[in-house]
């Protein structure tokens, strides 16, 4: 049967990564400059994101999004489709999430379509990781080769930003959520207590019931 607080627990894990990858998606700190070789300016530093790049110089932050879109690289346009899908399947799994907790009333006592509607909604939580973890693992590998290439000129060589990090964390909120959803609605065709009731008629009269028959000589 469904179990609620599992599914309470999915479904709240899974609202943290979505919240947390809105986060991530919209904040520039997915790639900052790496201060190597002969440089030795560190009042300036330069951070770039999905939208928008800041520079920080001398305790003063401008930050100013990118101009158009179709001038990004075709990595960049990527990464920034892969996440809004990601964000937009994390959407649609709370809403049909929500709409078949056990603890709700949506659907009245339809119980197999709510099982049926949470392990769907924990479904696309699980693809949302996968497709939001697709641009950040893409991210951080372009950064680590760039920074050990030695074609790279110094001043283009950036390192890892926190971004990446924290969406690192959001796929793990995501895939768990989705993984306690589905836990959290099993089949109720398939029982893991044993059925009492209609099943428990069926067992035969005991021996003490059962009345004792004579027997003649």
């Amino acid at each position: 049967m469904a179990n609620t607080g599992l599914q309470v627990m999915g479904l709240v894990l899974g609202v943290a990564g979505w919240a947390f990858g809105i986060l991530v998606c919209a904040a520039p700190w997915w790639r900052v400059s790496a201060f190597v070789g002969d440089e030795l300016v560190v009042s300036q530093v330069l951070w770039e994101g999905l939208w928008m790049t800041c520079l920080s110089q001398w305790g003063r932050l401008q930050c100013k999004v990118y101009d158009s879109g179709l001038a990004l690289s075709g990595s960049a346009q990527t990464c920034r489709a892969l996440c809004v899908l990601s964000l937009l399947l994390c959407l649609l799994a709370l809403m049909l999430s929500v709409t078949g907790l056990k603890c709700t009333r949506c659907l009245g006592d339809a119980h197999e379509t709510k099982a049926r509607l949470v392990r769907v909604g924990a479904a696309l939580f699980v693809a949302a990781a996968f497709f939001f973890l697709l641009p950040v693992c893409w991210t951080a590998y372009v950064v680590i080769r760039d920074f050990h290439d030695p074609n790279v000129a110094a001043p283009l060589k950036r390192e890892l930003g926190s971004a990446l990090y924290l969406g690192w964390g959001v796929t793990v909120l995501m895939l768990v959520g989705g993984a306690l959803l589905y836990l959290g609605s099993t089949s109720p065709g398939v029982p893991a207590m044993p059925v009492f009731g209609k099943g428990a008629k069926r067992n035969p009269p005991s021996t003490a019931e059962s009345k004792p028959e004579k027997v003649f000589v």
